[in-house]
């Protein structure tokens, strides 16, 4: 069975994983969000009693 030989896709193997841990994180930190949100600032809540009619 030659698809056993671990030759040839052992070197195949080792460079598919050199580039998905060397090129593609400098990728995906690099990347840039076109709308970052705005932050808000904290409104503070105005606390009113709810007047129950019937008490």
């Amino acid at each position: 069975m030659p698809q056993l030989l671990p030759l040839p896709w052992f070197g195949t193997l080792l460079f598919a994983w050199a580039v998905f841990l060397i090129f593609f994180p400098k990728k995906v930190t690099a990347h840039t969000f076109p709308h970052e949100p705005a932050s808000l600032k904290p409104q503070k809540l105005e606390k009113t009693s709810w007047n129950w009619p019937w008490v």
